[in-house]
């Protein structure tokens, strides 16, 4: 019998095929010593987390396909999501080792990069479709329109990145419709999605969360309103706060545009699981809630940090792939937002002693077993 070969630390990581993978274009090689191993290096890096953070994704998006998702089960997803956070996280301050390049030392090797981008990174775009962006949200790339366009090799046929793109395309549900099914059939004050009663109870919870709501924007009204100092600050403070309920009443009220019945459920569901967030069987659902938001919250940020980082190194010259460099940057990251009914929902939250009661707290409880 053969005897195994014992495991070293440099066969399990592959640490030579992976060191030997900084030298730059074969026909321009990068100077060991330059500034250019650095931008590889970093950008390797990048692609690596992105592969992580895919892979976590996925789990994540899988699991909310599920008909049903146990409570349980939730906190492997929660783990998940603060996986990417933190990876995002750590990703952003990777930019400031790309500021230590001087712009005079970063343009000696920067037309080796024409007309490469970062655009061109297909786990990034994978990473937006699988979380759920919208494609008619996505900012075009200078000239070209079609995004799918530049991910080709220069002779037009499709490279290994225009194929993970397209699959990633194809791969649904995303994890925003994943997860809005989930949140779908969250029983709403102990009446199941599906039950007898459960429209009636999801209008009773709308109708009593709008009249607290309404009574704290009243308050805070009368109060913003007392300490005025004019005539025209009390009208424009008075606008203020009416446009707030307005606002609020039609986000629990979509038009039909917006989804309707089931828009109207799947964000009753979000402001129900956050507003009787302490309830043991709604524990989980509201740190998924809180994790989601917080991984978005990072992806913006690592959006703003590269634009701000590639401000400081090159100004604002257009970019290698012919895009309008920062302000293409800048765009992204105002816009590319997937989660925003989540986060429409911290405008229309009330203090605890102001949320009505719900007729079955209990439903909620742990159940012992029989």
């Amino acid at each position: 019998m053969t005897t195994p070969r014992p495991t070293t630390y440099w066969d399990y990581l592959r640490l030579d095929e992976l060191l030997a993978l900084q030298g730059g274009l074969p026909e321009a090689p990068a100077d060991g010593d330059s500034e250019e191993v650095l931008f590889i290096t970093v950008h390797q890096v990048f692609e690596l987390w992105f592969k992580l953070a895919l892979t976590e994704l996925r789990a994540a998006r899988d699991l909310f396909g599920h008909p049903v998702v146990h409570e349980q089960m939730l906190s492997g997803v929660v783990n998940r999501f603060e996986r990417v956070t933190t990876i995002l996280r750590l990703g952003a301050q990777h930019f400031e080792l790309i500021e230590t390049i001087s712009l005079r030392r970063y343009l000696e090797f920067r037309t080796k990069l024409m007309p490469a981008s970062g655009f061109q990174s297909a786990q990034v775009r994978c990473m937006e479709i699988l979380l759920g962006l919208d494609e008619s949200e996505r900012v075009p790339l200078g000239a070209v329109q079609d995004p799918m366009q530049s991910l080709r090799d220069p002779d037009g046929s499709e490279s290994s990145a225009y194929r993970a793109v397209a699959a990633a395309r194809a791969d649904t549900p995303t994890l925003l419709t994943a997860l809005e099914g989930w949140l779908e059939r969250t029983p709403i004050d102990g009446v199941p999605y599906d039950a007898p009663g459960a429209e009636e109870a999801l209008r009773g919870f709308a109708e009593r969360y709008l009249a607290a709501q309404a009574r704290e924007i009243e308050a805070a009204c009368e109060h913003a309103v007392a300490i005025a100092r004019s005539d025209g600050e009390r009208e424009k403070l008075r606008a203020m706060y009416d446009a707030e309920y307005e606002r609020a009443r039609a986000f629990l009220n979509p038009s039909s545009e917006e989804g309707g019945a089931r828009r109207a459920r799947i964000r009753a569901a979000m402001i129900f699981i956050e507003t009787y967030r302490d309830l043991p069987l709604l524990a989980w659902p509201r740190e998924v809630l809180a994790k989601l938001i917080e991984l978005e919250q990072a992806f913006l940020v690592f959006r703003q940090r590269h634009a701000r980082m590639v401000e400081r190194v090159i100004g604002r010259r257009p970019g290698t792939g012919g895009s309008e460099g920062v302000d293409y940057l800048d765009q992204t990251a105002l816009r590319y937002r997937i989660f925003r009914d989540l986060w429409a929902v911290r405008t229309l939250m009330i203090r605890p002693g102001a949320t009505p009661p719900l007729e079955h707290a209990a439903y909620y409880d742990f159940k012992s077993g029989v």
